[in-house]
């Protein structure tokens, strides 16, 4: 994680700990429950974290979400959209990953969730249920009702 993103993680766990309003009711969801040292922070809302690589700056992924809240150390996301860059000086999108709420883990730049997951590229879409997304190794698990959608012609797939 570069020193930009840790200051800004930083900052993020600052702004949670300065609030001291109760949060309002809200109805049941399927966002992990909040731990003790969350009990009373109000949610973040239209939250944005821009992640850049290490070495050279460049934009890696763009975090958004319309509300989050602090669970221990991560972070709970509600309408979680995360758009993943080359990683290069070109900074064009490389895909897109949506979930109604997961749970994100900053320090190993993790996501995961129970509920439903859409991973979106040019040549390809999947959508399941159960899922980890893995920044580093740009790796998506799906347990559950999986269902991928080609864009792209497959030639010979069944020799």
């Amino acid at each position: 994680m570069t020193l930009f993103a840790a200051r800004l993680l930083a900052l993020v766990a600052a702004a949670f700990a300065a609030v001291a309003a109760p949060a309002p009711a809200t109805p049941a969801s399927p966002t992990p429950a909040p731990s003790a040292d969350s009990a009373g922070a109000a949610p973040a809302l239209n939250w944005v974290l821009p992640l850049f690589t290490d070495k050279e700056g460049f934009r890696s992924m763009t975090l958004r979400g319309t509300a989050v809240r602090p669970v221990g150390k991560n972070i709970a996301v509600t309408d979680l959209n995360i758009t993943i860059f080359t990683g290069d000086a070109k900074a064009q999108v490389d895909s897109v990953l949506l979930s109604s709420s997961a749970l994100f883990l900053a320090k190993e730049q993790r996501a995961s969730g129970d509920g439903g997951v859409r991973f979106i590229r040019d040549d390809f879409e999947v959508t399941g249920n159960a899922w980890t997304y893995d920044h580093a190794t740009r790796k998506l698990t799906l347990d559950r009702a999986v269902r991928t959608t080609f864009r792209v012609q497959l030639n010979d797939i069944l020799k």
